[in-house]
């Protein structure tokens, strides 16, 4: 930890109001973590977290509504079919000529070729409302060259995806996991938090799509044809050769945005930026900042602290399972089961990939046998749980963090990020770490894990069998999944 440190964290002033402050036991993992990453404080009152795909959509369809001035949607991609929510987005424009629609998108899921192509939906969007609807989308520029041709649609998203999930009006902002397509909206278990009235979030969101707008794709209705035209705003640089460009506005933005001092209530939110492609790893930098923090203050006399983690991609990023294995903290993992997974069912090779994820979860069960974490009369025991719902699949993701197994969750970790090999290294990902005191909030966290945990039970992989092929596709492309 003490080769962490630097100047300017002991320059950090952290200033909270005394009535209703961040306990101090938590103070100097605060100042850790605002040097290096920007600080947004906020009321722990302006919080709401949701519970179900249900509750998302009804408070996405609200904002929308009452949008004014903006409305900016960043997700992998927006279904064809989300006629509902396209026709919200078209009255909100119609009902108000001073508000613009920005969306960001990923390029390779939208514009998939065939008449259900997520790009094809937004034609009318474009015609009717022309300057007004900005449409941008992001292609990872892993993929380059012959490539770009060789691979299948359905497979390109392999070299890295668009996957912030950020949905915002005006001031408000929901932050999830979850992407705007029907079965997110219905029966696909994700995370969700509102955050009613918050402009400084709302800035930070906004400001963060419009830096990614510029590296992105734009796309314009054409009065010749019913085919978009999809243009590259920079002439000057390749689209497969923006990496560095990516790397120095992204650490820019950031760096931009630190502060040495801030005012809280009882809430801060850390923006965390991952894209492994530009060389940015902002959330591993985090996590091990929190890693070690917990090794420092640990005590074999104190109180064991206690995390969660969930991702419905369970294959943990080889540096975190180090990171979990080697901490004092007990551990549970929420994973999804097999029938939990959104490609079980799946036609061809994508239906291999929930054996494949059951494959990743042994190997890491053998890893907790090896560290003797396994039994559960060690207070620092390791446990692994599968989500299965009848008629549901699971798509949450994100860390809870409590100080004994008696307290209450003071950190999370939501957006994004499925915590795994994909997400650090391919894909471009937006996720937060929320630090606080409120005891409402933090039961609400508390909450949120007893709804994913109603529906998970013991882990019954160790009795899956394995086939070969799915060995030996795990072993070649087991980083992409």
């Amino acid at each position: 930890m003490r080769a962490m440190r630097r100047d300017s964290e002991l320059e950090l002033a952290v200033i909270v109001t005394p009535v209703d402050s961040i306990s101090q036991h938590y103070m100097s993992l605060l100042s850790l973590l605002a040097a290096t990453q920007p600080a947004i404080p906020l009321p722990a009152s302006a919080i709401r977290v949701l519970n179900s795909p249900s509750s998302f959509y009804s408070t996405l369809i609200d904002i929308v509504r009452r949008a004014k001035r903006r409305i900016f949607l960043s997700s992998l991609y927006l279904g064809a079919s989300e006629h509902d929510l396209l026709a919200s987005l078209d009255t909100a424009l119609r009902q108000n000529d001073r508000l613009h629609l920005h969306l960001t998108l990923d390029y390779n899921r939208s514009t998939r070729p065939g008449p259900d192509s997520p790009v094809l939906a937004l034609l009318p969007l474009l015609r009717t409302h022309g300057p007004r609807v900005h449409v941008s989308l992001f292609r990872s520029p892993n993929l380059s060259g012959p490539m770009t041709t060789i691979v299948p649609p359905r497979f390109n998203e392999g070299w890295g995806t668009w996957h912030p999930k950020i949905y915002g009006a005006d001031d408000d902002v929901i932050i999830t996991g979850a992407n705007l397509n029907k079965t997110y909206f219905t029966n696909r278990q994700d995370r969700y938090l509102h955050f009613n009235a918050q402009p400084n979030l709302a800035d930070y969101c906004f400001s963060f799509l419009q830096l990614i707008s510029s590296f992105s794709y734009n796309i314009f209705s054409s009065t010749a044809t019913d085919a978009p035209i999809i243009q590259w705003p920079d002439p000057s640089i390749q689209p497969w050769k923006i990496q560095s460009k990516v790397h120095n506005a992204l650490s820019e933005f950031q760096a931009s945005r630190l502060t040495h001092s801030y005012h809280t209530n009882n809430t801060v939110l850390f923006p965390i930026i991952q894209g492994g492609q530009f060389n940015i790893r902002e959330e591993e930098r985090t996590l091990s900042t929190i890693f070690n923090y917990l090794a420092s203050q640990h005590s074999s006399h104190g109180p064991t602290p206690v995390m969660t983690w969930t991702s419905g991609y369970f294959g943990l990023y080889s540096p975190y399972q180090d990171m979990i294995l080697k901490s004092p903290a007990a551990c549970e993992v929420i994973a999804a089961g097999p029938k939990a997974n959104g490609f079980y069912g799946s036609r061809g090779l994508s239906g291999l990939i929930p054996e494949g994820y059951t494959l990743l979860e042994q190997r890491f069960m053998r890893a907790v046998r090896a560290a003797g974490r396994l039994s559960d009369q060690r207070d620092d025991a390791i446990t692994l749980l599968e989500w299965e719902k009848l008629g549901w699949t699971y798509h949450a993701k994100g860390i809870w963090l409590s100080p004994s197994k008696e307290s209450l969750p003071v950190l999370t970790m939501f957006g994004s990020t499925n915590l795994n090999s994909r997400s650090a290294n391919l894909d471009t990902e937006l996720s937060f770490i929320m630090v606080t005191s409120s005891k409402a909030l933090q039961q609400s966290l508390h909450d949120e894990v007893c709804n994913l945990r109603r529906w998970a039970g013991p882990w019954r992989g160790a009795d899956r069998k394995v086939r070969l092929r799915t060995k030996a596709i795990v072993g070649l492309v087991g980083g992409m999944l």
